[in-house]
């Protein structure tokens, strides 16, 4: 492909990709298909949270495993966190993918529990954090905040990443993606309706930040999120107001094309 010299060309490559990918043949092979297994808007946002919170190494090993955590909730996310006995509990202490564990898993469980609870649902943590801090990087943090607010250990906090620590928060920028954008290609659910996506950021990989810094959107050599407000700046440029939707651009180039 030729070096591509200005926006007009970026944003024609773009909004292309992007209706390439944006795409429902896609979500069979994508992490999002296990969160697209449910109806319930609470079952929809607890697998989405856990299968976004995995979502690293290889896809398939993602999917399958996400697939095992659910069973072992008996494919009723919202229901196992509110009634499960601890018979229950004692089966999910046997999951694993890669670092994260059984007890980071039943931590997960319990955290989620306090926060459909004591706090209305994931979605009202978000909610609350954008109407005091206005930034949805400040609102990850306010929901982290809330998200350790029980007894945990050192080890679980690296699930959870932390923008205010320069973190990406590749996986929380993806769940936040699937449950705010909506569209008309049945991809992304579009279930959280008091935020708007133009309030989101880019999630980042190394395959959306090499494809950024080929075209020319980023020009900061790391991960972090600094790169991520960078890129995020870059395409509201070409979409103001749903600028997120150009990540299936820039993973799709980076994932099945090699650009």
């Amino acid at each position: 492909m030729k070096k591509l010299v200005s926006d007009d060309e970026i944003f024609d490559l773009l909004e292309k990709k992007h209706l390439q990918y944006n795409n429902t043949s896609f979500i069979d092979t994508d992490p999002i298909s296990i969160p697209h297994l449910y109806n319930i808007k609470e079952d929809i946002e607890i697998a989405a949270f856990l299968t976004a919170t995995i979502a690293w190494g290889q896809r398939k090993s993602i999917i399958n495993n996400a697939r095992k955590l659910m069973m072992l909730m008996d494919n009723s996310p919202y229901d196992f966190l509110l009634n499960a006995e601890n018979s229950d509990l004692k089966n999910i202490k046997t999951f694993v993918h890669r670092t994260f564990n059984g007890s980071d898993c039943l931590y997960f469980i319990s955290s989620l529990k306090n926060i459909y609870k004591k706090h209305k649902g994931i979605e009202a943590c978000f909610v609350k954090g954008l109407q005091e801090f206005h930034d949805m990087s400040e609102a990850i943090v306010f929901f982290r905040n809330i998200f350790f607010e029980i007894h945990y250990s050192k080890r679980v906090l690296k699930h959870v990443s932390n923008p205010s620590a320069n973190s990406a928060a590749k996986r929380i920028n993806m769940f936040l993606r699937w449950m705010i954008r909506k569209d008309n290609f049945g991809v992304d659910f579009g279930i959280w309706k008091q935020i708007k996506p133009n309030q989101l950021y880019c999630p980042l990989d190394v395959h959306s930040g090499n494809v950024s810094r080929k075209l020319g959107l980023l020009n900061r050599k790391q991960n972090d999120w600094k790169s991520v407000d960078e890129l995020t700046k870059a395409l509201r440029r070409f979409d103001c107001n749903d600028p997120v939707k150009y990540d299936f651009a820039l993973f799709g180039l980076g994932v099945f094309e090699k650009f």
